[in-house]
């Protein structure tokens, strides 16, 4: 699969995004070496694409993750569950996020 730029006359354009810091506790997420899982009271569309910064408990050092939100499921009483899949991250980043899980 390959991208390329076209010159369609009904394009479909996105709003721009809104910067948003959400801070969770380590017990609620869940890592995997592809993504991520949290809760969320709110919700978090589909595609949206987001930066993270992930720390250990009692650690200084922080691992930055670029990713694309792949799934958001539950209602506004219960909270919403997030999936997230990291692009772009290294193999070392990758090594070190086996480490949070």
């Amino acid at each position: 699969m390959s991208a390329r730029k076209t010159a369609a006359p009904n394009a479909v354009h996105f709003p721009p995004s809104t910067t948003q810091c959400l801070t969770l506790p380590a017990e609620a997420v869940r890592v995997s070496k592809n993504g991520i899982e949290f809760h969320s009271r709110d919700p978090i569309q589909p595609w949206t694409e987001m930066t993270l910064s992930l720390q250990r408990p009692g650690e200084a050092k922080k691992l930055g993750c670029t990713g694309v939100i792949v799934a958001c499921n539950g209602n506004r009483h219960d909270g919403f569950a997030i999936s997230m899949l990291f692009t772009n991250l290294s193999r070392q980043s990758q090594a070190l996020l086996l480490a949070y899980s």
